[in-house]
């Protein structure tokens, strides 16, 4: 094959080909009486090799690495491990469009990129256009970039399957423009804590603690509606300690 060829049948280019032989990557073959260099398909499983590598986001000094582990190995023994890469890949792009379609079928905007289990707990609460429910999805979106574990949403999705909670979200709702002193407030705290079963506690590392982070969290409530939340959050830390303790 002529560098045109084993280029296009890779799917690289001549020039990323040139320079994987500049830098010693890519062994010179040799070359026919017309001056032009003979690929092999020896050749082209090494380039699809770097490739392939490249593309899981080694640099080309560990790709370089990688090889020399190669050299001497039968040429079926590079193809299996090939195509073993090609089979990740596709297992990869295989989960990132059911990740996709996920979100296409649940009430996820598409600005909203987020893991499979958060998706799928998202896509089992009802339809609602409580101010506090979208809130309270934007606040696990965001806790969704920590890498919290799927137990998390497994043991959330009760609560999200219950009307009640919806209930819980209208009263809080109706809390927007209220005062600090709203008699609403201790009873509502007091629900919605209710409501939280001890299988979400237990599955809350560290359980819930009012950190810099939550106070941040707090401030973009309005002031009763925060104060609700505060009173939720010290109950159930008051709760998680007292399991601890007895």
């Amino acid at each position: 094959m002529r560098i045109g060829e084993i280029a296009a049948l890779v799917g690289v280019t001549s020039r990323a080909i040139r320079h994987y032989h500049h830098i010693g990557l890519l062994p010179e073959p040799g070359r026919r009486a017309n001056g032009y260099r003979a690929y092999s398909v020896r050749d082209a499983v090494v380039l699809a090799r770097i490739r392939r590598l490249t593309e899981l986001g080694l640099g080309l000094d560990e790709v370089r690495d990688v090889l020399a582990d190669d050299a001497g190995r039968e040429l079926v023994e590079v193809l299996v491990e090939l195509d073993a890469d090609l089979a990740r890949q596709e297992n990869e792009i295989r989960e990132r469009r059911l990740r996709l379609a996920r979100l296409l079928d649940g009430p996820v905007s598409a600005e909203e990129v987020v893991s499979p289990a958060l998706a799928e707990l998202l896509g089992t609460a009802p339809a609602t256009d409580s101010p506090m429910a979208a809130k309270d999805r934007e606040h696990l979106v965001l806790l969704d970039t920590t890498g919290v574990g799927s137990e998390v949403y497994a043991a959330l999705r009760p609560l999200a399957e219950d009307p009640a909670v919806h209930a819980l979200y209208e009263r809080l709702d109706a809390l927007a423009a209220a005062p600090l002193d709203d008699p609403r407030i201790v009873p509502l705290a007091a629900d919605m804590a209710a409501a939280v079963p001890d299988e979400v506690l237990a599955a809350i590392p560290g359980g819930p603690v009012l950190t810099g982070v939550g106070q941040a969290l707090l401030d973009d409530y309005a002031a009763a509606q925060a104060e609700v939340v505060r009173r939720v959050m010290a109950a159930l830390a008051a709760r998680v300690a007292g399991r601890g303790t007895g």
